[in-house]
């Protein structure tokens, strides 16, 4: 009778279960810190940015590093987060790494899913403090796949 490998010789070993894909400015301090405290709680490695990064700073290595080091990623999609490129960034990383069998899920704070897919409602508002553009947020991931 032939046996099954060990779990651990199939699977490669990652280092977090789940990467954190948010804007700061829109849920760092109330549902996406509410939502990491609880993953840690139930004991699920979890990585979140640094809140001291930088507008204009560019992301670490260690972020893309992160991405690629979890088994999933939750992205906390809001009202301003297709206008950060850092997030526009993370995304086109999670997608390169979905395309590869990294699970994703979404969560949409305070938008409609439909507003996100067709750029439109409160996704075509940008705050006060940002440069408004008009055009549509076209991005692709590094294989050229649009997101």
């Amino acid at each position: 009778m032939m046996s099954l490998p060990s779990t651990s010789s199939c699977i490669s070993k990652k280092e977090y279960d789940v990467f954190l894909s948010f804007r700061g400015e829109d849920t760092r301090t109330n549902f996406t810190d509410h939502l990491y405290k609880a993953l840690k709680r139930s004991g699920i490695v979890t990585f979140r940015d640094d809140p001291k990064l930088d507008a204009g700073e560019e992301i670490a290595p260690e972020l893309f590093k992160a991405i690629q080091q979890s088994w999933c990623s939750v992205i906390v999609f809001s009202e301003t987060y297709a206008f950060s490129s850092y997030c526009m960034k993370e995304l086109g990383e999670i997608v390169e790494q979905k395309n590869k069998g990294h699970k994703v899920f979404p969560i949409f704070y305070n938008i409609d899913p439909s507003d996100l897919r067709k750029q439109k409602g409160k996704l075509m508002k940008p705050s006060p403090n940002m440069k408004s553009d008009t055009r549509k947020i076209e991005t692709r991931s590094k294989s050229g796949e649009k997101l």
